[in-house]
């Protein structure tokens, strides 16, 4: 379990319609290119414009003081309101139990916050797992609430959410926070299947806190999320995506259909 604590709440139900999965969020193999290598290798990441689209997500009340707090990993995805961030399920199926909600810190690092603190606002979570926590299902949209009157993809950029991507047809590269460390680590490497609804990484380090981790491929698309089988992998060294499928194309439909 790639999640250290638990936060239990009620989850949000989110009905999802049977409708035709967006031809924007679906990619042909063919089409992707190789995130760069070198494979299996984890190191942590420079303060770069792309490190700026992942970040740790914390308790609400925990904004004012931030070391060592993140709990989980999440990442901004291009919608029309420039607003969305994707991550587990797991790692937002509800309140922090105390009433003050979530915040995200893009580009964390160090304690600091160089892009800002973002409140948590509306969350989509699957069927699959709001009726039962499917591990199938582990994973989740939500909105993060203007800042400053600036939307967050506005400041940190984004990432292209697709669907119906082969496993393992390129490399993609993984970047997490580790609950253990203030620095976000990735590491590139190619997917192989576990089931027809999970896939699989190996990559060294991954540990608690890195659940919500994108998986981006080298045409800066997010083909995964850590999460699933395990919520994520009870080893460090493998993890795991749920296969980015229908539910989550209707799911994303759902997000920006608001």
């Amino acid at each position: 379990m790639k999640r250290t604590s638990r936060i239990y709440v009620t989850s949000r139900r989110v009905a999802l319609c049977a409708v035709v999965v967006l031809a924007a969020t679906s990619a042909s193999v063919a089409a992707a290119d190789e995130a760069a290598g070198p494979f299996g290798v984890t190191a942590v990441v420079g303060a770069t414009a792309d490190s700026a689209r992942v970040g740790a997500l914390f308790s609400a009340d925990k904004a004012g003081s931030l070391s060592g707090n993140h709990y989980c990993t999440a990442s901004v995805v291009h919608s029309p309101r420039r607003d969305l961030i994707i991550t587990a399920a797991h790692c937002i199926d509800g309140d922090d139990g105390n009433g003050t909600g979530l915040v995200f810190v893009p580009g964390y690092r160090d304690g600091a916050a160089p892009y800002g603190v973002w409140k948590v606002g509306k969350r989509y979570l699957p069927d699959g797992w709001a009726h039962g926590q499917s591990e199938d299902s582990d994973v989740a949209f939500a909105v993060v609430d203007d800042r400053d009157g600036k939307r967050v993809e506005s400041v940190t950029g984004a990432s292209r959410f697709v669907s119906g991507v082969a496993t393992g047809a390129t490399a993609v590269t993984v970047t997490g926070y580790p609950d253990s460390r203030e620095v976000p680590i990735n590491c590139t490497n190619k997917p192989v299947a576990r089931s027809a609804t999970q896939q699989r990484i190996d990559c060294p380090e991954f540990t608690g806190g890195t659940s919500g981790s994108p998986w981006v491929n080298g045409d800066n698309e997010v083909v995964g999320v850590l999460g699933g089988h395990e919520q994520g992998g009870a080893t460090p060294d493998t993890s795991y995506s749920v296969v980015l499928g229908r539910e989550a194309a209707e799911l994303y439909k759902d997000a920006i259909g608001r």
